[in-house]
């Protein structure tokens, strides 16, 4: 079976590492993080089975890159410190996990899109 692929989208260093580490507790995902849109892009080449979204990075908000993702049926969550209502009308539906966020919505968000898939 291919590994779990996980893009990260976080500028902060701390935040990123915590993201990662309750993924990697949760399943054996190859997991890649980015701090800017524009190294998301250039890694989104690799294929990835989800995407875990800071909306305010270093170089701009994250809803093109969201859309992009949205349009190929790519699994993503905004894990973010900013409000769901300044969210494009086309992005509301998607999962937004607000910050602090808690371990279980992290969990949950990659319980759906590995389906179920833990540690072998």
């Amino acid at each position: 079976m291919a590994p779990f692929r996980v893009l990260i989208l976080e500028d902060d260093a701390i935040l990123a590492l915590d993201l990662e580490t309750i993924v990697r507790c949760w399943t054996d995902a190859r997991i890649t993080s980015c701090r800017s849109i524009a190294q998301a892009q250039k890694a989104m080449k690799g294929g990835f089975d989800l995407a875990l979204l800071d909306i305010d990075v270093v170089d701009g908000k994250s809803y093109d890159f969201a859309r992009s993702l949205k349009e190929q049926e790519l699994p993503f969550a905004f894990v973010t410190g900013s409000d769901v209502s300044g969210c494009p009308e086309g992005l509301r539906d998607a999962a937004f996990i607000a910050k602090p966020y808690s371990q279980r919505a992290i969990e949950a968000v990659v319980a759906s899109a590995s389906g179920g898939r833990r540690h072998p």
